[in-house]
């Protein structure tokens, strides 16, 4: 039998219960305004860590979206974290509207994880990506393709969650972190992938199908 799982990212739960002890406090002080205020900031909140399922496709050549959001750019890059060379990036804005959590692009292991401190500029400007806080993620699945996708905190957004360790595998769509309060994710592609998003396209986390790979020889 499935089990039943509350569509909230874990995370957002320390979030939802002070906003709530917050909003029954003043309730019980009758003070109606900032009760009303504080529930309604609670209702944000529990949208805002929002983790709805999604239909993850399974064919090993796909790269999916690791975030809602709108695609801002799709451009061809060298590989600043781990310097494997020529790629292609697409980077995917998140708004506060958009749910934050964030998923694998493709399945297989987690062979390295880099970490830069920075600033908090908005995210939607090229600039952010290059100076903005920010985690890396290294993925290598079984045919030896390489995916790279970085977290980007933003102008509101001052908290990267990673879970995933070196040596971790992961399944395409799988959770596996989220930014706080609107961000962006850049992802870096083979140079041989064919793109299946433009820009200005809306996409879905886990679900929405960034690229084909070149099928391995």
């Amino acid at each position: 039998m499935l089990t039943a799982r509350i569509p909230v990212a874990k995370e957002g739960v320390p979030f939802i219960g002070m906003s709530a002890l917050a909003t029954i406090v003043l309730a019980q002080l009758q003070l109606p305004v900032p009760a009303l205020a504080c529930l309604a900031l609670t209702g944000f909140i529990v949208y805002f860590f929002r983790d709805p399922e999604r239909i993850v496709p399974h064919d090993a050549h796909l790269i999916t979206s690791p975030a809602d959001g709108k695609v801002i750019d799709i451009s061809k890059d060298h590989d600043p974290w781990f310097q494997s060379g020529p790629a292609v990036r697409i980077s995917i804005f998140m708004n506060v509207f958009n749910c934050h959590v964030n998923r694998s692009p493709i399945s297989g292991m987690v062979i390295g994880l880099k970490y830069r401190p920075g600033l908090f500029v908005s995210a939607n400007r090229s600039r952010a990506m290059r100076e903005n806080e920010a985690c890396a993620m290294l993925l290598q699945d079984e045919a030896g393709r390489k995916v790279i996708v970085v977290q980007v905190a933003g102008l509101i957004a001052r908290r990267i969650v990673c879970l995933a360790q070196t040596g971790d595998r992961l399944e395409r769509g799988q959770r596996y972190g989220m930014i706080r309060f609107g961000s962006r994710l850049d992802v870096y592609l083979p140079v041989e992938s064919r793109i299946a998003v433009e820009k200005g396209d809306k996409t879905a986390a886990g679900q929405t199908v960034l690229a084909e790979m070149k099928t391995a020889t």
